[in-house]
Formats: C-alpha cells, structure tokens, sequence
C-alpha cells in the first residue's frame, strides 16, 4: 500500500476539525515535500475549490518528472444531471480539458466520477471510457460513498478504480465484502476518511452536539491505545494499511508538520492482534456517524 495525498484542504477549508486552509507557497512546499519522500500519487478534484490550480503549480514550478506522478482528479459534481446522453461526452470531455488546463498537465492518470450514481448509467461509463481510449486519462473511476456503488463499479469492466472512504470507525465495505469481491478485476482501490474529516482526532470537548454519539466511540479507540501504547493516529493508519487488496490510502492535510507526522508513522506495522481487537470492537459504528455527507441530517435533527 502507498499513500496518496489529497489536497482538498488546499483549495478550501475543510473537515469539522480546524477547517485551516494553507496559502499557495505552503500547499506547493507540502507537495514538494511529500513527492521528496516517496508519495507519487496526488488526488484532486474540480470541486476542491482552488486545488487543482495548486497542484497546476507545483507541476509547472517542479518541470521534468511528471510522468514519475500519479495525478488523478474528478468531474464537477452533478454536471450531467441535465445532460441529454448524447452530450454526456462532450461535457465531460469540457470539464476535463479546465482541469487539465489548471493542472497544466496534458493527462490524468485517472478520472473520477464525483457524482458516484453516474457508475450506474452506461453512456455516461462509456463517455469517460472513450477520454480513456483517446489518451485524456489512462483510467476511468467512481468516487463512491455506499458499498452498493462500489459493487456497481467492480462489476464494469470499463471502471478501472474506485475510492471509497474506510477507517477503523467505518467498516462498511469490509463487511460488504468488497476487498474479497475485488477478486481477479485487478480494480485499482483507493480509501479515504480515514480520520473522517477530523473527528477521529477530537478530544470530547471538540466534539459538536450532533455527533455525541462519536464520543464513548473515541473513548473505545483510547482503551485501544492505552492498553497496546498506540496513538490514534497509529491505529487509524494501521488498520487501514493492514487490509488487503488496498493500493492506496488517501490522505489529507493543512500543515507541514501533520504531513510530516502522517509520513513517519505510515512507515509502521500495526500488529495483526491489535488489527483483530479494533476490527472487532468498531465493526458496526452507526453510518451517520463516519458518513460526514449523513451530518447535514444529524444538525437539522
């Protein structure tokens, strides 16, 4: 497994924790320093407010080596939800050139769908195969959220990779069954939220009404940590690199010295006993708790 960075952060703030937003001479030093220390792989998106423009300018400074990258992005959110079919192409195929065009890069490595239902509909898979098939980007994928999605995109042979967000909190898709599913498609996976958005890391006082039901959840994942003499961070890690099938763990964040941090403790072995322990202890937290789009209803409750 190998980290991937994910920039989010630099474009906009973001999570439920700090929400701090680095300027663009510390976002660019961020990715020089992550590339330096051996992580080939950036995620964006054209939703990430000025992400893709950050990212544009660390590859136009950094010149030579682009092709040692793994640069992937994804369409505008619910940019085809008025689209005729037979324009589905065409308006992708726009979308795409701006990012490109921001990105100053003339190819992705892979592209997303943002809106995961569109891995559902077959002309708008057979519109960014066809990008695919025209050396636009060399894979085509769904950014998902609900095991039933990533289940649509393993069965399509025109989806090459999938992200879908997994933590020791949220453990959706390994009782869906989904890294075993993944069998011989060779579908390149990539997980997310493994701090869910920050909460991961909030001590109690942190943490906002609505979710105080995350609270003995964090007190559990303490014992975990006091007892063996790990970190939160570590077992958050942990756990997700010890899972198999899984290329890349994405990752973000707003400073050096959480980047840092996130490097070094990557390079550790969870033992499989403490993987055990959180599996089973953390194997059925509630989704609206680790699903942050779910939060919205939680507020409003």
């Amino acid at each position: 497994m190998r980290l991937c960075l994910g920039t989010v952060q630099f474009g906009m703030r973001y999570g439920i924790r700090g929400q701090r937003q680095p300027d663009l001479a510390q976002a660019v030093h961020m990715l020089y320093y992550a590339v330096e220390h051996g992580i080939g792989d950036i995620d964006t998106a054209y939703a990430y407010g000025t992400a893709e423009e950050v990212v544009g300018t660390f590859l136009r400074e950094r010149g030579a080596g682009r092709e040692k990258l793994s640069i992937t992005s994804k369409l505008k959110p619910n940019i085809l939800e008025h689209e005729r079919p037979e324009a589905y192409y065409r308006v992708i195929k726009a979308n795409l050139e701006e990012s490109l065009a921001r990105l100053h890069t003339d190819y992705l490595d892979g592209y997303y769908f943002h809106t995961p239902q569109y891995v559902f509909c077959e002309e708008a898979v057979e519109a960014m195969a066809r990008l695919k098939r025209e050396g636009y980007v060399k894979s085509a994928g769904v950014s998902a959220y609900e095991p039933e999605e990533v289940k649509q995109g393993l069965q399509n042979p025109l989806i090459e990779r999938i992200q879908f967000p997994f933590s020791v909190f949220d453990q959706r898709m390994q009782r869906e069954g989904i890294f075993a599913q993944r069998g011989a498609e060779q579908t390149i996976l990539h997980t997310r939220s493994a701090f869910i958005q920050g909460l991961l890391f909030m001590s109690e006082a942190e943490v906002p009404p609505f979710l105080q039901e995350a609270v003995p959840i964090l007190r559990s994942l303490d014992e975990v940590g006091e007892q063996y003499g790990y970190s939160r961070l570590e077992l958050a890690m942990g756990y997700v690199k010890a899972q198999p099938g899984i290329e890349c763990l994405v990752f973000g964040v707003d400073d050096i010295e959480q980047l840092k941090e996130d490097i070094a403790v990557f390079q550790k072995e969870l033992p499989q006993e403490i993987v055990d322990v959180l599996g089973e202890r953390f194997c059925s937290v509630k989704a609206d708790i680790v699903m942050p789009s779910l939060w919205k209803l939680k507020k409003e409750m």
